[in-house]
């Protein structure tokens, strides 16, 4: 039996979950704790089909709308941690629904930022993907039309204001943070007023991780980013690879989506995980990769995180003992 090739594992660190990932699955499987099954979940709790299809397991149920759950349903709904538009809460509130809102703290922060520019009067740009759920819930926190999607740099070359003294921008949390920093200093430039974010709006885990992209890309054959289609923050990370000139980069969902014909030839392969990405794939993908290869694993790091966002204050342990 012929001796398996040699394989540097590079493993990007930060990788997987972040601390918005971890407060939201914890919503739902603290609520099927305290109230049991079924617990309803408007959208994918996070964007990663193993979590969901794991927490289906255990008795929640996923709908895209309200109109989805029954009548006089006494089951608590939680909402995704990305965030939902006004009318949702307001719906199932009209309904009596007993609502858990998971939204992460860091999109709920857009949220308010966006609230106070429209109070002051302001034309509002938020910079981020049309379609994507953050997008969706972000635009829904105002009046139709107070808020303007800016998605490329395109768009903010020819972006035309009512009054262009008079502008405030937001962002979606989980984009590239070299496409936000050019789409900014375009608007920056042509509206040299503009009102930004006190804190920058892309978290710290989109940016912990995509620097540590930066960091492994350059230095390895290939690299797999742990993480779903949909999933905004894994598909950049991907993406960022490919900038930093990474010629095989790859978003997989699970070790059986890897084409092997593409990754027969490497003698170095670094791995990340988008936030959404529970870290027992990544273990998954590596065991696929141990079947043939002899493994030399490292581990690069961009940054530390101990970032905690603690469960609604409904299913903290002080209100169950209430």
């Amino acid at each position: 039996m012929s001796a398996k090739p040699d394989l540097k594992i590079v493993l990007c660190s930060p990788r997987g979950f972040c601390a918005g990932v971890v407060r939201a699955i914890d919503t739902v499987e603290r609520a099927l704790t305290m109230y049991g099954a079924p617990v309803y979940v408007r959208h994918e709790i996070v964007h990663n089909k193993y979590v969901v299809d794991g927490l289906k397991k255990k008795g929640a149920i996923f709908v895209e709308e309200l109109a989805e759950i029954p009548e006089n349903t006494t089951a608590p709904v939680v909402f995704s941690a990305h965030g939902v538009p006004k009318s949702v809460p307001a719906d199932a509130q009209s309904r009596n629904l007993f609502s858990l809102d998971a939204t992460c703290p860091l999109v709920t922060k857009v949220h308010r930022e966006a609230a106070i520019h429209f109070k002051r009067g302001r034309e509002i740009f938020l910079i981020g993907h049309s379609h994507h759920p953050e997008v969706v819930g972000t635009l829904g926190q105002l009046p139709v039309g107070a808020v303007t999607l800016i998605e490329t740099a395109e768009d903010a070359k020819t972006i035309a204001p009512k009054d262009p003294n008079n502008l405030a921008f937001v962002t979606q949390t989980t984009l590239s943070i070299d496409d936000t920093a050019e789409i900014v200093a375009l608007l920056k430039e042509r509206f040299p007023n503009i009102n930004g974010p006190h804190k920058e709006d892309i978290c710290y885990a989109t940016t912990n991780r995509q620097l540590a992209v930066k960091k492994v890309a350059p230095v390895v054959d290939a690299l797999i980013v742990v993480g779903a289609p949909n999933s905004s923050n894994s598909q950049r990370l991907r993406e960022v690879a490919e900038r930093e000139g990474c010629r095989i980069a790859v978003l997989a969902q699970r070790a059986a989506d890897i084409d092997w014909d593409r990754f027969g030839n490497i003698e170095s392969l670094g791995i990340t995980a988008g936030a959404s990405a529970p870290e027992v794939i990544v273990e998954e993908i590596m065991d696929a990769f141990a079947e043939r290869y002899t493994l030399h694993v490292e581990t690069v790091s961009a940054a530390e995180e101990n970032e905690f966002f603690p469960l609604p204050r409904s299913l903290r342990p002080e209100a169950a003992a209430e």
